[in-house]
């Protein structure tokens, strides 16, 4: 399933400015900053109740703010990952691309890899809509 053809019917969406822009990097900035100390009611406070989130360990995506808590639950009890953004490009439309150095540890603080991901977001509202993850040059 692709979210993000499922949520842009859905949702009205207004051309991006600077201003909008310089509002949704401030969000992501400081959602992955939660994510990465685990705090999972403040990431998820800056998501859409329907959000669409990437489920980078099984494959898919998990729907609704609910099913992403249970997700991260289940996820950080098997791997410790810390997601630094590195880059944010404003696509249009409420769609953002952030190029992240992903490192991901074993529950023993072994790294298990080390990658460069795009994370493309979809905001409304002020709010992540939906997030797919892609490897460079996808």
């Amino acid at each position: 399933m692709n979210c993000f053809p499922l949520i842009l019917t859905r949702l009205k969406i207004k051309t991006d400015n600077t201003d909008t822009m310089d509002k949704h990097t401030a969000i992501l900035k400081k959602a992955y900053y939660a994510m990465n100390v685990r705090d999972v009611d403040t990431a998820l406070s800056m998501m859409h109740p329907e959000v669409c989130w990437s489920n980078g360990t099984e494959g898919g995506y998990v729907q609704g703010v609910t099913n992403v808590r249970d997700y991260w639950a289940k996820q950080w009890s098997i791997i410790d990952p810390d997601v630094e953004p590195l880059q944010f490009t404003n696509e249009g439309n409420g769609k953002i691309t952030v190029d992240v150095r992903q490192v991901i540890r074993d529950m023993h603080e072994n790294v298990v890899s080390d990658d460069t991901l795009k994370h493309v977001f979809l905001m409304k509202d002020g709010l992540i809509a939906s997030m797919e993850v892609h490897k460079h040059g996808n």
